[in-house]
């Protein structure tokens, strides 16, 4: 269901709300779509036309640093037209249904929604019942999926791997409450790589976990042997009923990232963290800022991934209301 709403008829992204269901292929086009578009933030003017004369509108439910601003920025260089609605000041503040919102940002000729909300399906909602005529993109919503993340983590692996096919990836830290990880562990089996782990204690993964196509650790030092990427994640304190963890402290003992379990794997894998960092609570200062750390170039990955995404979504809608165009135009003569 989900991927069918989707893509167009010709099997095109028209909304871009999870990475299940999507092929290889597809996801493919996506990084590709983003290596090309990396050398627009080296430029000395920091735009393409892809979206000229677009409006896009940032609907932001939760609270964000990386994703809303680069998601911003994505949408400036590619010549769009950005609107940030303050959820807070907005008129859902004063009684006004999400449903009688977004159709009224729809009738102003808004192009695209980059919707961040709290509840599992949100975008899902919005894109199949609410404003079908409107380009999707899902900044996360709930527990269930933040594919743009996922797909800036898979840029940023093959720019540092070449290939998926033979990797083993490890996920570590807080599996249960990670849109994300769910994601990534998609995104990672789609693309071919050989074995995905995550590493957590039980209270921190959820049920049927194995049902993802993934290996299980308890152990991060077992879990880190033989690993070319290891993916580190954020303890979502907010999100957290009851006491799942005894102390941050002993979280640290016994799944944080120090300079000596990253021993434990590839000398040359690569340390990721989607952000924000708790250093001294999930990865040691040092291997955070170290060699084989490449958060950095996650964040600038991004940019391009939220351009590639925004650019292929709104080519998608288009082909669509082409076709409704010409459609209608039939019928019409039809009726004449």
């Amino acid at each position: 269901m989900q991927s069918s709403v989707q893509l167009t008829a010709s099997g095109k992204l028209k909304h871009f709300l999870t990475v299940s269901g999507l092929s290889k292929e597809l996801l493919t086009e996506i990084l590709d779509t983003a290596d090309s578009l990396i050398e627009v933030g080296e430029r000395n003017i920091k735009k393409v036309p892809l979206l000229r004369g677009k409006t896009v509108v940032n609907l932001f439910f939760e609270a964000s640093t990386r994703t809303r601003s680069t998601f911003e920025l994505a949408a400036k260089r590619l010549s769009a037209d950005v609107l940030n609605i303050n959820i807070n000041t907005s008129a859902t503040s004063k009684g006004e249904s999400l449903s009688d919102m977004l159709k009224n940002l729809e009738a102003m000729a808004s192009d695209m929604f980059v919707v961040r909300h709290a509840q599992s399906g949100a975008s899902h909602f919005i894109a199949e019942s609410v404003t079908p005529g409107v380009a999707i993109v899902n900044a996360g919503d709930g527990w269930h999926a933040h594919p743009t993340q996922a797909m800036l983590d898979m840029l940023t692996i093959r720019q540092n791997k070449g290939q998926f096919e033979g990797l083993k990836v490890a996920i570590i830290g807080d599996i249960l409450h990670s849109r994300v990880a769910r994601s990534q562990i998609r995104a990672l089996n789609t693309l071919g790589v050989n074995e995905v782990r995550v590493i957590a204690p039980n209270t921190l993964l959820p049920k049927h976990v194995e049902s993802l196509g993934v290996s299980v650790f308890n152990d991060i030092n077992a879990g880190l042997g033989d690993i070319d990427v290891i993916i580190m994640l954020r303890l979502q304190r907010e999100r957290m009923q009851g006491a799942l963890l005894p102390s941050e402290g002993e979280y640290y003992q016994l799944f944080g990232l120090t300079r000596e379990r990253l021993k434990l794997a590839k000398p040359d894998a690569i340390v990721m963290h989607p952000g924000p960092i708790n250093r001294g609570v999930e990865i040691e200062s040092e291997v955070a800022d170290g060699d084989q750390s490449v958060i950095l170039d996650q964040v600038t990955n991004g940019i391009a991934v939220r351009m590639a995404v925004m650019s292929m979504a709104m080519s998608g809608q288009t082909e669509e209301q082409n076709i409704l165009n010409e459609k209608r135009a039939n019928e019409s003569e039809c009726i004449s």
